[in-house]
């Protein structure tokens, strides 16, 4: 057998199990016997190991589940301890566990998890909010660094676009445009572009240039978006030429732009999971807009509409109508296709504002084109 061979006869051991040994060899060294030992423990049962198959078998001990997170993070890559500890919360119902500091202290700390932890803010000890709370700004954080930079080079450039103006103020012209712009005026005898149209930028004042408004929908499933959106929500507070508005809704409404300085007070101020009221939390939004014309709504929900659909519909209609630059996204995540409302999502369609998923990364691009009132519906076309 040649090594190609040996090594791919290994891995398929790893993942079919102690019934493949037969065919397939034994495993060739501890690492290895450690490894199916905690895909095991996570995968098997007692009743199953004769027939080989994989199904849930961790036992339910916080002292047994904390060795094992650390076996996971010692023998596999951060990506699949990442899908390991999911696979362990979702099926081994370790939900519970997750309220004992000792546990959260040994997990490796991702958007999903943090999803699950503001699942159980509400039932959640105080002697585990605070190893929480650290779980949750670890994530946040990372998050921050990941996204911030992009996010405010691009939104910048968007609103510097918008404050373009031809009667600039001497010290707010822009050369390079206005010579540019002025090429065919050049007069070869005196070596010089006439400059009959200037263009410049619109005084630099601390003025606010543009609304934001971001509505989150905080049903269970949309976690990682909630997670992204706040941070998101919060990169756009700390510029001074966006006001920037968050609010999250259930079936009630929760307006938390006072927070938006902390993005993880922000998400303690959440609650994940409930029912869904998509024409209250917009209604809440409308009340937020004074300036149609220099605002962006974007909503962030898979479309499950638990209130009134046909208003609705009319509403969000009656924003874009008004001037508002409304955004739809169905997620807003790195989770892949989303599972949402066809029949409403076709019916915003219809009315001329696309929706369509996102992922954080290319986020702050669609900002910039919307704040720049570009074509949405060609970029999401392009880009999803």
């Amino acid at each position: 057998m040649t090594a190609i061979d040996e090594t791919q006869a290994r891995r398929w051991r790893l993942v079919l199990g102690t019934a493949a040994e037969q065919p397939l060899g034994g495993l060739g060294s501890a690492d290895d016997e450690a490894m199916d030992r905690a895909l095991s423990a996570l995968y098997n049962t007692g009743d199953d190991q004769s027939s080989g198959k994989r199904s849930a078998g961790l036992g339910g001990s916080a002292p047994k589940v904390a060795r094992w997170l650390g076996d996971i993070r010692t023998y596999f890559p951060s990506t699949v301890v990442e899908v390991m500890q999911r696979d362990a919360v979702d099926r081994l119902n370790l939900t519970q566990l997750l309220l004992e500091p000792e546990l959260l202290e040994a997990v490796e700390p991702d958007v999903h998890l943090v999803g699950t932890l503001l699942s159980l803010n509400r039932v959640m000890p105080e002697t585990t909010k605070a190893t929480a709370r650290m779980v949750v700004e670890k994530v946040v954080r990372e998050i921050e660094q990941r996204i911030a930079a992009h996010t405010v080079a691009a939104v910048s450039g968007a609103l510097n676009r918008a404050a373009r103006v031809t009667r600039p103020r001497l010290r707010d012209i822009d050369w390079d445009r206005t010579i540019r712009t002025n090429l065919a005026n050049y007069l070869p005898e005196y070596r010089t572009v006439v400059p009959e149209r200037l263009i410049g930028y619109g005084r630099k004042a601390q003025a606010v240039r543009r609304d934001v408004v971001l509505a989150i929908d905080q049903s269970g499933s949309m976690a990682s978006s909630v997670v992204y959106a706040s941070v998101f929500g919060a990169v756009l507070a700390s510029m001074r030429s966006l006001k920037t508005s968050l609010v999250v809704f259930d079936t009630e409404v929760v307006d938390l732009t006072e927070q938006l300085s902390d993005p993880v007070e922000v998400l303690f101020g959440t609650q994940l999971g409930g029912g869904t009221d998509i024409n209250r939390a917009i209604a809440y939004s409308q009340s937020l807009i004074t300036r149609p014309d220099d605002t962006l709504f974007v909503l962030i929900s898979d479309l499950y509409e638990g209130g009134i659909r046909e208003e609705m519909l009319r509403r969000v209609n009656s924003m874009r109508e008004s001037g508002v630059q409304v955004v739809v996204l169905l997620a807003l995540s790195d989770d892949g296709a989303p599972a949402f409302d066809h029949d409403n999502a076709a019916a915003l369609a219809a009315l001329g504002i696309p929706a369509f998923a996102c992922t954080p990364d290319k986020f702050p691009d669609l900002l910039a084109l919307a704040l720049d009132r570009g074509d949405v519906q060609a970029w999401a076309n392009r880009n999803t």
